[in-house]
């Protein structure tokens, strides 16, 4: 049991969860610690770290087993020590989901969208275009057409061209809107985007993790370890709603939008323990070499920038 009252019920809450996904959260670990101590960590660490949250051994060894048989880590072994680090595949996935979590503020908006037709693929084909395309953050506005006003140029022609399809769409960049969010619109916004399921999403987040502000805001010191375990469960569970998130601009969001108070919460809670967590992994945690190397200059910039103190 740790010290704060707060986070041992967000400890119960993950137990609780029907199927804890160990694999989730160990990749929760490696885009938020790991990778910006140097990519690698001792598998014996990688237990110790994750024990508190009630995943034991037998559990982290069957996960990692997965997530390397998946391409998602590669395995180094030296002597009887096995050594884990995301693969190039693991690391591109990561840098897509993670720049969302960390990002200080939404990007502003202009009005324009991008239209993508995918009427002249296979249905097969189609299918995994539209499930591809949703996670970067498009929805399907009428059959066979999927838009977004929010995107990254290099990220869909790199998909549809991983996907061998690129010369199969059929892609439009509209120009600036003088009227950004008509009545239409946001109602089409909402129906394809299912913004009132994420809503509740966001919803339930701030209100597990508002109190545990409070608390730590009380709270004279906040031991190493709590700090990492807050920090994994904070990233956590907000990565997962970021996933989920297509990213919508502002102006086609509701006026009472929740996304906007769990990014300044986790953002506040975040920047407050990181110091006390850093503590931690720089003690505890281990790679080939020994001790993990101190947090690289990226790390600081997270969340428009974290004290170093």
């Amino acid at each position: 049991m740790t010290t704060l009252a707060t986070l041992n019920q967000l400890i119960e809450n993950y137990q609780q969860q029907v199927t804890i996904r160990a694999s989730s959260l160990i990749i929760t670990l490696f885009g938020d610690v790991i990778e910006p101590h140097g990519g690698s960590i001792w598998l014996g660490s990688l237990i110790q770290a994750l024990q508190p949250l009630g995943i034991n051994e037998r559990l982290v060894r069957t996960s990692i087993f997965r997530l390397t048989q998946d391409n998602w880590l590669t395995n180094d072994k030296i002597g009887r020590k096995s050594y884990y680090a995301l693969t190039n595949y693991g690391r591109s996935c990561f840098e897509k989901a993670f720049k969302r979590v960390y990002s200080p503020n939404p990007a502003s908006w202009n009005g324009t969208w991008c239209i993508i037709i995918s009427s002249q693929l296979p249905t097969e084909k189609r299918k995994i275009v539209r499930e591809k395309l949703e996670w970067l953050g498009f929805a399907l506005l009428a059959p066979n057409t999927m838009g977004s006003p929010q995107y990254d140029r290099t990220d869909i022609f790199t998909t549809l061209q991983e996907l061998d399809v690129l010369e199969d769409c059929i892609i439009f960049f509209t120009t600036p809107q003088e009227i950004l969010a008509s009545i239409a619109l946001r109602q089409q916004v909402t129906e394809s985007w299912n913004i009132d399921l994420l809503k509740q999403g966001y919803q339930t987040f701030v209100q597990s993790f508002r109190p545990l502000l409070q608390e730590l805001s009380l709270a004279k010191i906040i031991k190493p370890s709590d700090a990492f375990l807050i920090r994994l469960l904070l990233i956590h569970e907000y990565r997962k709603l970021q996933l989920r998130d297509p990213q919508l601009p502002d102006e086609l969001l509701p006026n009472d939008w929740e996304g906007r108070a769990a990014r300044q919460l986790c953002r506040n809670i975040y920047r407050l323990i990181s110091s006390s967590a850093e503590k931690w992994i720089n003690q505890n945690l281990e790679n080939a070499d020994g001790l993990l190397a101190e947090a690289n200059r990226s790390f600081y910039q997270r969340f428009g920038g974290i004290d170093q103190s």
